[in-house]
């Protein structure tokens, strides 16, 4: 008998690398993601039930796959819908279907791992569903995080994060939405979503929105893999390389952006000794082809480019501020938002003097698209601490740290606060 507790072990490990890929194929023979993730569920219970009797296989990845994969075709046997479906995967396959063909199904599954995951992507990111449950579900099925861990990630209730799985899954089966890669007419869109869902991952990772932590650097690195995994499977879209390049290079100031104690250190008081050389090296890389693929003017490739400029200059001293409101500056025609407008404000005011950046800023106070986004105060005190002015600094400083619901980034905002006032 193996010990209960090393099984158990070795079950969670391999679910955790395997099960993307389990549930994926799972969901092109059944085309029903929530019936998918059941039967890979009742593998890894057999497993956990089995193996700390008979020992864990030789080679456990394998093992989990054959049996949820049998237990997906009694299923559809038991449908009466085999004959269709065997049919229809048995011509996925070289050669003739023979026996009761469950071996060449098997085959057919196993040869499609990565069309597999293209497809589990593309469906988990339905534009269909929320953003808030493309974002569960993605992190359930591809990320492989149970329900527990990802509330944890978000900081939401658990039965939250249940039930916004739960509707996801019923909503795609209600809506009749195929486990299958878009039509061409339809890849831009989809596939844009698909990325939005990355990155805001990444993002809740990089600067989390809520609670007491400055980053949870765990769903960050699994916006990260998710990301490497895209670029792996279509290596010829410019944008899936942008967003990849602006990830690998924001992730690569992880390290430096937190001191000892945990408080936030903001960009230019970090110490770019800690920054990550490797990840540089790669964002570098995959902006480099994302530019070679024709997407120099695409959304994620123009903010990639950006944090380029950062990652090259050695200090803070040494930023090409120019040329970084210049690029914002051609993001803000190609993907116009008040978020872009008030970054590029933050970039022209350290290129040309905070006057500048507080002709940029202005407007946006006026026009309350940003009412309730800390960041808009704080950059319009940052100015005006800048320009003398610490009244008002104090002021808007107090009202950013009014509004962030991250208790980290409300200490610096009130630290601001009191300086700009003294």
């Amino acid at each position: 008998m193996t010990d209960p507790r090393a099984a158990r072990r070795a079950v969670e490990a391999v679910w955790r690398i395997e099960s993307p890929k389990l549930v994926a194929g799972l969901a092109r023979l059944v085309q029903d993601v929530g019936l998918a993730e059941e039967l890979a569920q009742d593998a890894l219970v057999i497993a956990l039930e089995q193996w700390p009797e008979a020992g864990v296989p030789a080679n456990p990845a394998a093992w989990l796959t054959a049996t949820a994969k049998h237990r997906a075709i009694d299923l559809v046997r038991r449908r009466g819908r085999y004959a269709d479906k065997l049919a229809e995967l048995g011509r996925e396959v070289a050669g003739e279907v023979s026996g009761d063909g469950t071996e060449e199904v098997i085959a057919a599954l196993d040869g499609h791992i990565e069309d597999d995951l293209l497809r589990l992507i593309f469906t988990t990111c339905h534009p269909v569903l929320t953003t808030e449950a493309r974002v569960a579900l993605t992190l359930r099925l591809l990320g492989g995080l149970s329900t527990a861990e990802i509330a944890r990630a978000l900081l939401v209730p658990e039965p939250t994060v249940g039930q916004r799985v739960s509707r996801a899954k019923r909503t795609l089966a209600a809506r009749g939405v195929a486990v299958e890669l878009p039509r061409p007419e339809q890849m831009a869109d989809r596939l844009g979503s698909v990325l939005e869902v990355i990155y805001l991952v990444f993002n809740e990772g990089y600067t989390a929105t809520a609670g007491g932590d400055w980053m949870r650097p765990g769903l960050a690195e699994e916006a990260l893999r998710l990301g490497r995994v895209l670029a792996g499977i279509l290596p010829d879209q410019p944008e899936v390389h942008g967003l990849a390049a602006l990830m690998e290079i924001q992730a690569s100031r992880m390290r430096a952006r937190a001191g000892p104690d945990g408080e936030p250190v903001l960009l230019l008081d970090q110490d770019r000794r800690l920054w990550d050389r490797l990840l540089i090296r790669r964002g570098l890389a995959a902006l480099e082809r994302a530019q070679e693929l024709g997407g120099a003017y695409l959304p994620y490739t123009l903010q990639a480019a950006i944090a380029a400029c950062h990652a090259r200059a050695l200090t803070a001293g040494e930023t090409d501020w120019a040329e970084v409101a210049a690029i914002y500056s051609v993001l803000a025609r190609v993907s116009p938002s008040p978020v872009v407008e008030l970054n590029r404000a933050v970039a022209v005011g350290m290129a040309l003097g905070p006057e500048a950046g507080l002709r940029l800023v202005e407007p946006l106070l006026s026009d309350r698209t940003l009412d309730g986004y800390p960041q808009l105060p704080a950059v319009h005190a940052d100015l005006l601490a800048k320009l003398g002015r610490g009244d008002q600094a104090r002021r808007e400083f107090t009202r950013a740290a009014e509004l962030t619901r991250n208790a980290a980034e409300r200490d610096v905002f009130l630290r601001r606060a009191a300086e700009a006032g003294a």
